[in-house]
C-alpha cells in the first residue's frame, strides 16, 4: 500500500522545558524523549518531518530537522502528529486550517497525559499503530468548532472585542469574585432564562466529556449536531442542562456588576464588564481526526470513563 502522508509535522505539549519558578508537567515528561522516536519511525516510513518551532526548542533527538511555525503547518504539510495531551490536541485543532481551502489539516493525536479522550493512541503503541495508518488504514472524523465573540456596548456603537475558536466549550465563569454571576440567555434570539450560578458552559459534543461533565451535562456522540448549554453551581437546583441545535446562535449577556470571565476551551480568556454579550455560532470549519482502523468511541469511553470495571 503506498504512503499516504509524505510531509508530517510533530508537535509536542507545551513546556516541554523547566520555566521560571516551575517544571513540566508529567505529560511533557513523558513526550519529550518520545518525540525523537516517533520523527524516526516516521523517516523510516519514508515521510519527510517537520517539527513545530516552540516543540524543537525543547524536545530531545530532533536535531537537523527543518522547523515550522505552528501557523504555517497547514500550508506545507499533509499531515500533523500531536503527542501530548488533549489541550494540546485542541490547541492544533483551532489553528491547522489549509489557508485557502479552509480545510482542517488531518490530526493524530499521541497521548502523554491522563485521560486523551481526543489523543487516543498511548505512548507504548505509537510503533505498531501509527505505519498502517500512514499508509490509508484509519477512520476519519470531523470535529465541529465554535465561533464566539464579545461584543462590547459602547456610547459610539456596539464593537467586537474579543474573538475566538473553541472546539471544546465557550465557559462564562465569576472570575475571582465569591458571588454569583448572572447571565441573560437567548437562542436564536428567544429568551431563555436568566441564569444565576457560578458559570455557563456551552459545549461542543467534544467538550460534553470536558468541563460541562463534570458540571452534570451528558456526554454527546461526537456525529450529533448539538451543543450542552450547561449551569455551573446553579442557584435554582431546577436549573438543569440542556441539549440545543448547533446550527443555533446562542447569545449570553452579563447581567450582574460581578466581575465575569469568559474562557474558549480554557486556554484563551478575556474579562468581562456589565452589558457584554456573547455571541456564539458554529463555525464553517471543521477539525479532522484520524483514529486506528477499528477505532469506535464507545471503545474511548469505556477505556477512559471505567466502564464495565469489576
Amino acid at each position: 500500500m503506498n504512503l499516504q502522508f509524505r510531509q508530517v509535522a510533530l508537535i509536542g505539549r507545551y513546556p516541554l522545558a523547566p520555566q521560571p519558578g516551575g517544571n513540566p508537567g508529567a505529560a511533557s515528561l513523558r513526550a519529550r524523549p518520545a518525540l525523537g522516536g516517533i520523527a524516526a519511525l516516521l523517516q523510516a516510513q519514508g515521510c519527510a518531518v517537520v517539527v513545530e518551532a516552540q516543540t524543537a526548542l525543547a524536545a530531545d533527538g530532533l536535531d537537523g530537522l527543518p522547523t515550522l511555525a505552528l501557523e504555517d503547518i497547514a500550508s506545507r504539510c499533509d499531515l500533523a502528529l500531536v503527542v501530548g495531551g488533549d489541550g494540546t490536541m485542541l490547541g492544533a485543532g483551532r489553528v491547522l486550517f489549509h489557508p485557502d481551502t479552509g480545510e482542517g489539516l488531518p490530526l493524530i493525536g499521541i497521548n502523554s497525559g491522563r485521560l486523551g479522550f481526543i489523543t487516543d493512541i498511548s505512548l507504548e503503541s505509537y510503533a505498531s499503530v501509527l505505519p498502517p495508518m500512514l499508509h490509508g488504514e484509519y477512520e476519519a472524523e470531523g470535529r465541529a468548532l465554535m465561533q464566539a465573540r464579545v461584543i462590547r456596548p459602547g456610547p459610539d456603537g456596539d464593537r467586537c472585542v474579543f474573538d475566538a475558536l473553541a472546539m471544546n466549550d465557550v465557559v462564562v465563569h465569576r472570575g475571582n469574585s465569591s458571588g454569583m454571576v448572572e447571565l441573560h440567555v437567548e437562542v436564536d434570539g428567544r429568551f431563555v432564562a436568566n441564569h444565576r450560578a457560578d458559570g455557563l458552559i456551552l459545549a461542543t459534543p467534544t467538550g460534553s466529556t470536558a468541563y460541562s461533565l463534570s458540571a452534570g451535562g451528558p456526554i454527546l456522540h461526537p456525529a450529533i449536531a448539538g451543543w450542552v448549554l450547561a449551569p455551573i453551581a446553579p442557584h435554582s437546583l431546577s436549573n438543569r442542562p440542556v441539549v440545543l441545535p448547533s446550527d443555533s446562535e446562542v447569545s449570553l449577556q452579563i447581567v450582574s456588576e460581578r466581575e465575569a470571565m469568559v474562557n474558549f476551551d480554557m486556554q484563551t480568556l478575556t474579562a468581562l464588564q456589565q452589558g457584554d454579550l456573547i455571541l456564539v455560532r458554529r463555525s464553517a470549519r471543521t477539525a479532522r481526526f484520524l483514529h486506528p482502523r477499528g477505532w469506535s468511541y464507545f471503545d474511548t469511553l469505556r477505556k477512559k470513563l471505567h466502564w464495565n470495571e469489576t
